[in-house]
């Protein structure tokens, strides 16, 4: 099926999210939409799934019109979308997420589970998808919860595949087989819209490549043509530095020690399972792993925000366990938060504000109780030069602002006092590759000016890129750490997996298994 988009706009009030986008997409081609976050890649992909409805342009199914009221519409025209956070009930089984709301009933009324489940192997064996239809959602991976909602697409006889961010949060090897599933479908002549901001994967995958920002259409190209360089100017409107410039760490004195440390979550769950490790001065110590194995819950306990905390956490010498975030900020603890508008501003004080939210009790933003407000003003536009925050003034309110300006509000504040430890939780989530950049810079000068870093990121590149030591956190639990170099990619990979370390560690891993 042959994908054609042209001068396809979207507006949400003054805000152009779609600007005149032109696209085609051939059937049996893997066709890359690549843009950072907020360059209206997703809004397009609405527009195509019938969550959207174009205020100008035509979207066309083999050359012939069509329009969407709503998503069934998509799906019945064959168009399949897996998000990037999944449509699944975990309670279901997989055969029934995959029936649901496309119920197919036998005599009498009775569901077809029987037809659904042999559908099911059907699928998973003509494109290498390998999901049991009896098995409950909630008891699998997330590598394989996403091949539910592809067999879930094609079970519905979509022909045009859309992919948005599907990468996210895989594990190396799952991206593999991830990109091996995406080539039997294109061999089959399914047409595959791979939306994300990963440039390595773009050029591995795809067999076009499709530039947007600011939601226009910059260029297409395909991967023998172009560079990760290249792709990351067209992404951002400048050439851009990917390698992280980066000397040998010089350790010091151990600055943050945790011994058996446990976290209990919002759920009564143990998210945290009694890990212990030391982050030194002038160290990067990298946690890496799949989101949502206890990283966030781990951060919380580190920074004062965890609800029930057992072992001990130590702050030069001193003991901090359960202590609130005040007294950590007193000791020098930064923290750079996973989830900046919810725990690191307030949207709607202004950046002037944001930037004095740990300080704003202290001399010289505060005298006799009150605030002075001409010492914020001054040292919110030292901060916003120094820090490059990209803003008209000061006074906006810091929603407004983009997500890596958000993003440097967030890190200007937290490095503009005496910092003995970082915590940087998902430092560059979201951001275009210029901020991360930025990001990337601050960090590894704050560790050569002599502080502790404990960096918690899902991006193994950032890991990779950033990191003197490395830790794996699997289920609450830490393996390490590693010093950079000593494993390879691939064997940190199955380590996120869950495989055993002695497995990886001599080759074993396909004998073993995962515990």
């Amino acid at each position: 099926m042959r994908l054609s988009l042209r001068g396809i706009t979207k507006r949400f009030g003054g805000l152009v999210a779609n600007d005149r986008i032109d696209l085609i997409a051939e059937g049996g081609e893997i066709h890359a939409l690549l843009g950072e976050n907020g360059a209206g890649k997703t809004t397009l992909m609405n527009v195509l799934d019938g969550l959207y409805r174009p205020d100008e342009g035509v979207v066309s199914l083999d050359d012939n019109p069509v329009h969407f009221a709503n998503p069934g519409d998509a799906i019945r025209a064959g168009i399949g979308m897996v998000h990037q956070n999944f449509m699944l009930i975990p309670a279901f089984t997989v055969a029934e997420n995959v029936m649901l709301g496309f119920e197919r009933t036998r005599r009498l009324g009775f569901l077809d589970r029987r037809g659904a489940r042999a559908e099911i192997r059907e699928l998973s064996r003509r494109f290498g998808l390998e999901v049991d239809p009896d098995a409950l959602v909630g008891d699998l991976s997330v590598g394989q919860q996403q091949r539910v909602e592809i067999v879930k697409a094609l079970a519905r006889e979509a022909h045009v595949l859309i992919l948005d961010e599907p990468t996210a949060v895989l594990t190396p090897q799952e991206t593999e087989e991830l990109f091996t599933v995406m080539r039997s479908l294109r061999e089959s002549g399914r047409t595959i819209l791979f939306i994300t901001h990963k440039l390595k994967e773009v050029l591995a995958i795809a067999d076009r490549i499709t530039v947007i920002r600011l939601g226009k259409v910059i260029g297409t190209t395909r991967p023998a043509e172009t560079t990760e360089q290249e792709l990351a100017a067209m992404m951002v409107g400048r050439g851009v530095e990917l390698e992280v410039a980066k000397g040998p760490a010089k350790p010091g004195e151990v600055i943050l020690e945790a011994r058996g440390l446990t976290v209990v979550d919002e759920a009564g769950r143990l998210a945290v399972d009694g890990v212990s490790f030391d982050v030194r001065a002038g160290e990067i110590l990298a946690v890496a792993g799949v989101q949502g194995n206890g990283q966030t819950e781990l951060a919380e306990a580190v920074t004062g925000l965890a609800l029930e905390v057992g072992g001990t956490v130590r702050i030069g010498g001193q003991d901090f366990t359960g202590a609130a975030p005040k007294s950590l900020l007193r000791a020098g603890v930064a923290n750079i938060p996973e989830d900046r508008l919810k725990d690191g501003l307030v949207g709607d004080f202004t950046i002037a504000e944001n930037l004095v939210l740990d300080v704003y009790d202290e001399r010289p933003y505060s005298r006799g109780g009150a605030l002075d407000w001409k010492s914020i003003y001054r040292s919110a536009e030292e901060r916003v030069r120094e820090f490059d925050i990209r803003a008209s003034s000061i006074h906006l309110p810091v929603k407004t602002l983009s997500g890596g300006n958000q993003q440097k509000v967030i890190v200007a504040r937290e490095l503009s006092r005496t910092i003995r430890l970082i915590v940087a939780s998902q430092p560059t989530r979201g951001l275009d590759v210029g901020s991360i950049e930025y990001v990337h810079g601050r960090l590894v000068s704050a560790r050569d000016a002599g502080a502790a870093v404990l960096l918690i990121s899902a991006e193994l590149d950032e890991v990779l890129a950033l990191a003197d030591r490395i830790v794996v956190m699997y289920r609450g639990r830490l393996v390490g750490p590693f010093a950079v170099g000593e494993l390879t990619r691939e064997q940190i990979g199955l380590l996120m997996a869950g495989v055993n370390v002695d497995a990886v560690l001599t080759g074993r891993e396909r004998e073993h298994g995962s515990e």
